[in-house]
């Protein structure tokens, strides 16, 4: 049971209702995670504008997807793993990719950077050092993709932390969590 309502979008606050309205549109349902959020028309407002500037960056969706399972797996959220597996099949990644994404492995060596990068980055609140980052340049990202690999980080750590603290209610298909090793 959610720990906050979770608004529709005739219950919700008046500034939130049209961003509601958005993500019905892009997803053709409001996902749970957005109806918790929308209790603070300013964070909802944030939320939406970070997946939509995310969406039209240069990291590809897949890699985007395999980087919240890994995220998400670390941090015991379900809600996410769920949502991000079925967004990562839908963005071209086989269920094979995405359980591998889930416990930080890829065949793909840039993919396997971003998410040792990802993972590193949640253990240790951010402390890398040069090394870590020059991984990634010699994986192929360039700054551009380095500091947008971040913003992914940050985006799906806010988005963890909303469904766990909140406990809202999974509405995709459930996906189990991996316990570390």
């Amino acid at each position: 049971m959610s720990r906050v309502p979770l608004h529709t979008a005739a219950t919700a606050p008046a500034a939130s209702q049209p961003l509601l309205a958005q993500v019905q549109g892009a997803f053709g349902a409001t996902p749970n995670m957005f109806r918790a959020v929308a209790n603070s028309p300013a964070a909802l407002q944030q939320m939406w504008s970070a997946f939509g500037a995310l969406g039209g960056g240069t990291l590809p969706a897949k890699l985007g997807e395999q980087v919240a399972v890994a995220i998400a797996n670390r941090n015991g959220c379900e809600y996410c793993l769920a949502a991000h597996t079925a967004l990562g099949r839908k963005a071209g990644a086989s269920a094979e990719a995405m359980a591998a994404a889930q416990s930080g492995h890829s065949d793909d060596p840039q993919t396997a950077a971003a998410l040792a990068f990802a993972l590193k980055v949640v253990e240790h609140r951010a402390n890398v050092g040069a090394d870590d980052v020059q991984a990634l340049r010699n994986a192929g990202f360039d700054d551009e993709g380095i500091v947008e690999l971040l913003a992914h980080i940050a985006l799906n750590l806010f988005t963890n932390y909303v469904n766990v603290a909140l406990d809202v209610p999974v509405d995709f298909p459930k996906v189990a969590l991996l316990r570390a090793a």
